[in-house]
């Protein structure tokens, strides 16, 4: 455990840059919070969750922010080197971050890769442009995010031993508390006919919620927003949603809509009025005083979207 001056100078700096990222927890600073700094909002609210108010949990990327293309600023390099520990998602998920995590690790400041750590190959899914690499997006399916709680309730118990039984109590409360996100998903898929279950977004994020939930998914960019959709990919996908007359199509918080705008222009130019049905929260987590700015907030949000969009009448 670091030493209260220094400690409390780390959640000083922190604050002053709170406009970059989101800060979970109570504002006070205590010595023996646990100071973890983690990338995405989602492990922030995860390390919250199961932290409460013995750890200040700080997310360098907020609202709307593409961890796909995200460059750690002066600030953030600071931040990262004033935690006790570092959560990231990994799987190249935080691509332009490599070499920032590494020296971390050169200056002796523990760096876990949440996701990587927690998942099977097994339970990976391809990526068909970036072989040898996996999707990253695995918080849309619940249960493989529940792994990802489990491996952060390890971390914390090793960095903080004193508190691992109230972290592991933490844990089991919000794994039941991810149970019934789960169930209320599937219920609200069920509402949804079966040949309406196609979603189509801005990017390939939603392959995960896809192969949990029964849905096919089409994403106009591929699982990394680093590979720019062309005008054959916008052609492509707009002769499947005519041809099936796919009735609503989504765009995401953290990409301009208007790659999804010009798969609604070409789509009509084929003789056929497909809608928006809705924002769809990808990459990012939504403000922090909004449904969606919690990670079962956020998944409630999606799927209430997605259902309202797919369950009526096509256009």
């Amino acid at each position: 455990m670091r030493s209260y001056p220094f400690f409390l100078a780390v959640l000083l700096s922190a604050g002053v840059a709170a406009s970059c990222g989101q800060t979970h927890g109570n504002d006070a600073a205590l010595p023996d919070r646990l100071g973890v700094v983690a990338t995405t909002g989602m492990l922030a609210d995860l390390t919250a969750q199961i932290g409460g108010d013995h750890v200040s949990a700080t997310g360098l990327m907020g609202p709307g922010v593409d961890p796909h293309l995200y460059k750690a600023s002066a600030g953030d390099v600071n931040r990262l080197a004033g935690a006790d520990v570092i959560l990231y998602n990994g799987l190249h998920l935080e691509g332009k971050m490599g070499d920032v995590f590494e020296r971390m690790r050169e200056r002796g400041v523990p760096v876990f890769a949440v996701a990587e750590e927690s998942v099977t190959e097994e339970d990976l899914i391809d990526s068909e442009l970036f072989q040898g690499n996996y999707d990253p997006h695995i918080w849309f399916d619940v249960t493989l995010w529940q792994d990802a709680a489990r491996r952060v309730q390890e971390i914390l118990a090793e960095a903080d031993p004193l508190r691992a039984e109230t972290y592991r109590e933490r844990l089991d409360n919000y794994l039941a508390e991810m149970d019934r996100a789960h169930a209320y998903v599937r219920e609200r898929t069920a509402t949804i006919p079966a040949d309406r279950r196609v979603i189509v977004t801005s990017h390939d994020a939603f392959g995960y919620f896809g192969r949990a939930y029964g849905f096919e998914v089409h994403g106009l960019q591929g699982i990394s927003t680093a590979a720019e959709a062309g005008t054959a990919d916008v052609q492509q996908l707009a002769d499947m949603v005519a041809a099936r007359r796919i009735p609503a199509m989504f765009v995401e918080t953290s990409i301009s809509p208007r790659g999804i705008e010009a798969v609604q222009e070409a789509v009509r130019s084929r003789g056929f009025e497909v809608g928006i049905g809705g924002t769809l929260y990808g990459d990012a987590l939504g403000d922090p005083d909004s449904q969606a700015g919690t990670y079962l907030g956020m998944i409630r949000e999606n799927i209430d979207t997605i259902a309202a969009a797919l369950a009526g009448d096509p256009v």
